[in-house]
Protein backbone atom coordinates (compact mmCIF):
# COMPACT_ATOMS: atom_id res chain seq x y z
CA UNK A 1 0.00 0.00 0.00
CA UNK A 2 0.92 3.46 -0.84
CA UNK A 3 0.75 5.55 1.90
CA UNK A 4 0.43 9.00 -0.20
CA UNK A 5 3.43 10.63 2.23
CA UNK A 6 5.85 11.48 -0.41
CA UNK A 7 7.19 14.88 -0.46
CA UNK A 8 5.40 15.12 3.45
CA UNK A 9 7.21 16.78 6.19
CA UNK A 10 7.64 15.46 9.13
CA UNK A 11 9.29 15.58 12.67
CA UNK A 12 10.19 12.95 15.11
CA UNK A 13 11.61 13.10 18.60
CA UNK A 14 13.60 10.82 20.43
CA UNK A 15 14.82 9.32 17.16
CA UNK A 16 18.57 8.47 17.38
CA UNK A 17 17.50 5.50 18.19
CA UNK A 18 15.07 2.92 19.93
CA UNK A 19 11.34 3.15 18.63
CA UNK A 20 11.60 6.79 17.60
CA UNK A 21 13.84 5.48 15.00
CA UNK A 22 11.68 3.03 14.08
CA UNK A 23 9.20 5.89 13.19
CA UNK A 24 11.51 7.73 11.30
CA UNK A 25 12.60 4.30 9.27
CA UNK A 26 8.84 3.71 8.63
CA UNK A 27 8.03 6.81 7.52
CA UNK A 28 11.17 7.62 5.56
CA UNK A 29 10.78 4.16 3.65
CA UNK A 30 7.29 6.05 2.41
CA UNK A 31 9.12 9.31 1.03
CA UNK A 32 8.69 11.73 3.85
CA UNK A 33 11.56 14.34 4.43
CA UNK A 34 12.59 13.86 7.88
CA UNK A 35 13.95 15.81 10.69
CA UNK A 36 15.32 13.74 13.64
CA UNK A 37 15.34 14.94 16.80
CA UNK A 38 17.47 14.14 19.85
CA UNK A 39 19.87 15.74 22.67
CA UNK A 40 22.86 14.06 21.38
CA UNK A 41 24.41 14.67 18.59
CA UNK A 42 26.88 11.69 17.32
CA UNK A 43 23.87 9.39 17.18
CA UNK A 44 21.61 11.66 15.54
CA UNK A 45 24.21 12.01 12.64
CA UNK A 46 24.55 8.56 11.93
CA UNK A 47 21.10 7.80 12.26
CA UNK A 48 20.52 10.43 9.38
CA UNK A 49 22.81 8.66 7.32
CA UNK A 50 21.82 4.98 8.02
CA UNK A 51 17.91 6.28 7.34
CA UNK A 52 19.10 8.41 4.41
CA UNK A 53 21.18 6.15 2.58
CA UNK A 54 18.44 2.74 3.55
CA UNK A 55 15.59 4.55 2.00
CA UNK A 56 16.80 7.63 -0.94
CA UNK A 57 15.15 10.06 1.62
CA UNK A 58 15.73 13.51 2.67
CA UNK A 59 16.63 13.47 6.87
CA UNK A 60 17.86 16.12 8.38
CA UNK A 61 18.86 16.53 12.21
CA UNK A 62 19.17 18.89 14.80
CA UNK A 63 20.52 18.33 18.70
CA UNK A 64 18.04 20.08 20.95
CA UNK A 65 16.67 18.55 24.31
CA UNK A 66 12.52 19.44 23.78
CA UNK A 67 12.21 19.48 27.69
CA UNK A 68 13.23 23.16 26.98
CA UNK A 69 11.90 26.02 25.39
CA UNK A 70 14.88 26.33 23.46
CA UNK A 71 15.28 23.15 22.42
CA UNK A 72 11.93 23.62 21.32
CA UNK A 73 12.92 26.52 19.49
CA UNK A 74 15.53 25.06 17.63
CA UNK A 75 13.36 22.10 16.43
CA UNK A 76 10.72 24.56 15.29
CA UNK A 77 13.63 26.85 13.56
CA UNK A 78 15.05 23.79 11.74
CA UNK A 79 10.93 22.62 10.85
CA UNK A 80 8.71 25.32 10.98
CA UNK A 81 5.66 24.27 8.68
CA UNK A 82 5.26 20.08 9.13
CA UNK A 83 2.93 18.11 8.04
CA UNK A 84 3.61 15.27 10.71
CA UNK A 85 4.92 15.58 14.11
CA UNK A 86 6.16 12.17 15.91
CA UNK A 87 6.56 13.07 19.90
CA UNK A 88 8.71 10.70 21.94
CA UNK A 89 10.57 11.00 25.06
CA UNK A 90 12.56 8.48 27.34
CA UNK A 91 10.75 7.22 30.41
CA UNK A 92 10.80 8.85 33.97
CA UNK A 93 12.86 6.79 35.99
CA UNK A 94 11.00 3.95 38.70
CA UNK A 95 10.69 4.17 41.94
CA UNK A 96 8.22 4.97 44.84
CA UNK A 97 6.58 8.22 44.90
CA UNK A 98 7.43 8.99 48.43
CA UNK A 99 11.40 9.77 47.07
CA UNK A 100 10.36 11.66 44.52
CA UNK A 101 10.08 15.37 45.14
CA UNK A 102 8.50 18.36 43.19
CA UNK A 103 11.69 18.69 41.10
CA UNK A 104 11.56 14.92 40.04
CA UNK A 105 7.96 15.37 39.09
CA UNK A 106 8.40 18.85 37.19
CA UNK A 107 11.06 16.96 35.29
CA UNK A 108 8.73 13.60 34.74
CA UNK A 109 6.13 16.81 33.52
CA UNK A 110 8.87 18.54 31.32
CA UNK A 111 9.74 15.85 29.53
CA UNK A 112 6.75 13.51 29.35
CA UNK A 113 3.82 15.90 28.88
CA UNK A 114 4.22 19.75 28.40
CA UNK A 115 7.34 18.99 25.46
CA UNK A 116 5.09 17.56 23.78
CA UNK A 117 2.10 19.93 24.21
CA UNK A 118 4.48 22.85 23.27
CA UNK A 119 5.64 21.55 19.97
CA UNK A 120 1.72 20.81 19.08
CA UNK A 121 0.85 24.44 19.80
CA UNK A 122 4.02 25.62 18.11
CA UNK A 123 2.79 23.35 14.66
CA UNK A 124 -0.90 22.41 15.18
CA UNK A 125 -2.30 25.34 13.68
CA UNK A 126 -0.21 25.63 10.34
CA UNK A 127 -1.23 22.16 9.72
CA UNK A 128 -4.86 23.18 10.06
CA UNK A 129 -4.72 26.37 7.71
CA UNK A 130 -2.51 23.98 4.99
CA UNK A 131 -5.44 21.33 5.72
CA UNK A 132 -3.46 18.20 6.83
CA UNK A 133 -1.69 17.18 9.89
CA UNK A 134 -0.65 14.28 12.01
CA UNK A 135 -0.08 14.09 15.59
CA UNK A 136 1.02 11.03 17.50
CA UNK A 137 2.20 10.87 20.92
CA UNK A 138 4.64 7.51 21.81
CA UNK A 139 3.53 6.96 25.47
CA UNK A 140 3.02 3.85 27.16
CA UNK A 141 0.76 1.04 28.05
CA UNK A 142 1.37 2.09 31.63
CA UNK A 143 -1.67 4.35 30.53
CA UNK A 144 -3.96 1.87 30.38
CA UNK A 145 -2.47 -0.57 32.74
CA UNK A 146 -0.66 2.15 35.05
CA UNK A 147 2.20 0.07 37.34
CA UNK A 148 3.07 1.52 40.79
CA UNK A 149 6.58 1.56 40.33
CA UNK A 150 6.04 3.88 37.12
CA UNK A 151 4.24 6.67 38.99
CA UNK A 152 6.36 9.29 37.87
CA UNK A 153 5.30 7.96 33.78
CA UNK A 154 1.64 7.34 34.86
CA UNK A 155 1.00 10.88 36.14
CA UNK A 156 3.11 12.80 33.20
CA UNK A 157 1.46 10.96 30.25
CA UNK A 158 -1.46 10.56 31.97
CA UNK A 159 -1.92 14.13 31.74
CA UNK A 160 -0.87 14.21 27.86
CA UNK A 161 -3.80 11.85 27.18
CA UNK A 162 -5.87 13.88 28.80
CA UNK A 163 -4.79 16.97 26.87
CA UNK A 164 -5.05 14.92 23.35
CA UNK A 165 -8.42 13.85 24.20
CA UNK A 166 -9.57 17.72 24.07
CA UNK A 167 -7.57 18.23 21.36
CA UNK A 168 -8.36 15.59 18.49
CA UNK A 169 -11.98 16.41 18.36
CA UNK A 170 -10.77 20.20 18.35
CA UNK A 171 -8.73 20.23 15.05
CA UNK A 172 -10.34 16.78 13.11
CA UNK A 173 -12.39 19.31 11.23
CA UNK A 174 -8.80 21.00 9.63
CA UNK A 175 -8.22 17.34 8.60
CA UNK A 176 -5.59 17.37 11.28
CA UNK A 177 -6.04 13.79 13.72
CA UNK A 178 -4.71 13.36 17.13
CA UNK A 179 -3.50 9.83 18.22
CA UNK A 180 -0.91 7.76 21.11
CA UNK A 181 0.56 4.82 20.75
CA UNK A 182 0.55 3.21 23.53
CA UNK A 183 3.55 0.58 23.67
CA UNK A 184 4.17 -2.48 25.92
CA UNK A 185 7.51 -4.81 26.14
CA UNK A 186 9.84 -3.57 22.91
CA UNK A 187 13.01 -4.81 22.51
CA UNK A 188 14.97 -1.45 22.70
CA UNK A 189 18.06 -0.75 24.49
CA UNK A 190 15.57 1.06 27.16
CA UNK A 191 14.23 -2.21 27.63
CA UNK A 192 17.35 -3.78 28.04
CA UNK A 193 18.59 -1.37 30.70
CA UNK A 194 15.43 -1.90 32.79
CA UNK A 195 16.01 -5.77 32.88
CA UNK A 196 19.75 -5.11 34.32
CA UNK A 197 18.61 -2.47 36.67
CA UNK A 198 15.70 -5.29 38.01
CA UNK A 199 18.28 -8.24 38.05
CA UNK A 200 20.47 -6.12 39.81
CA UNK A 201 17.95 -5.29 42.67
CA UNK A 202 16.56 -8.76 42.65
CA UNK A 203 20.01 -10.47 42.42
CA UNK A 204 19.11 -12.15 39.49
CA UNK A 205 20.84 -12.74 35.98
CA UNK A 206 19.65 -10.69 33.55
CA UNK A 207 18.66 -13.39 30.87
CA UNK A 208 16.29 -15.00 33.60
CA UNK A 209 14.75 -11.71 34.00
CA UNK A 210 14.72 -10.91 30.78
CA UNK A 211 12.82 -14.66 29.49
CA UNK A 212 10.81 -14.84 32.35
CA UNK A 213 9.48 -11.61 31.06
CA UNK A 214 9.17 -12.86 27.28
CA UNK A 215 7.16 -15.79 28.55
CA UNK A 216 4.63 -14.10 30.12
CA UNK A 217 3.52 -12.11 27.21
CA UNK A 218 0.54 -14.16 25.12
CA UNK A 219 2.71 -13.97 22.10
CA UNK A 220 5.90 -15.25 24.02
CA UNK A 221 8.06 -12.44 22.61
CA UNK A 222 9.00 -8.74 22.79
CA UNK A 223 7.41 -6.55 20.22
CA UNK A 224 9.94 -5.45 17.29
CA UNK A 225 10.23 -1.85 16.91
CA UNK A 226 9.90 -2.13 13.42
CA UNK A 227 6.03 -3.15 13.93
CA UNK A 228 5.38 0.18 15.93
CA UNK A 229 6.82 1.97 13.41
CA UNK A 230 4.55 0.81 10.44
CA UNK A 231 1.51 1.47 13.16
CA UNK A 232 3.01 5.15 13.36
CA UNK A 233 3.55 5.16 9.71
CA UNK A 234 -0.03 4.33 8.77
CA UNK A 235 -1.68 6.86 11.81
CA UNK A 236 0.46 9.71 9.60
CA UNK A 237 -1.28 8.68 5.70
CA UNK A 238 -4.44 9.98 4.48
CA UNK A 239 -5.90 6.68 4.56
CA UNK A 240 -6.15 7.34 8.11
CA UNK A 241 -7.70 10.24 8.02
CA UNK A 242 -11.31 8.70 10.01
CA UNK A 243 -8.92 7.37 13.13
CA UNK A 244 -8.57 10.47 15.89
CA UNK A 245 -8.28 10.84 19.27
CA UNK A 246 -7.20 7.27 20.20
CA UNK A 247 -4.85 5.22 22.15
CA UNK A 248 -3.75 2.23 20.70
CA UNK A 249 -1.83 -0.38 22.90
CA UNK A 250 0.75 -2.45 21.12
CA UNK A 251 1.66 -4.93 24.07
CA UNK A 252 0.81 -8.43 22.30
CA UNK A 253 -2.08 -8.34 24.31
CA UNK A 254 -0.25 -8.47 27.75
CA UNK A 255 -3.49 -5.95 28.99
CA UNK A 256 -6.71 -7.89 29.66
CA UNK A 257 -9.53 -5.95 28.71
CA UNK A 258 -12.62 -5.35 26.50
CA UNK A 259 -11.95 -1.79 25.89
Amino acid sequence: MDLGLKGRTAIVCAASRGLGRACAEALAAEGAEILLVARTAGPLEEAAAAIAGAHGATVRWVAADVATDAGIAAVVDACPDPDILVNNAGGPPPGDFRDWDRAAWHRALDANMLSAVLLVRATVDGMSARGFGRIVNITSSAVRAPLPILGLSNGARAGLTGFVAGLAREVARHGVTVNNLLPGTFDTGRLQANFEARAAREGRPVEEVRAASRRANPTGRFGDPAELGALCAYLCSPQAGYINGQNIVLDGGAHSSLA
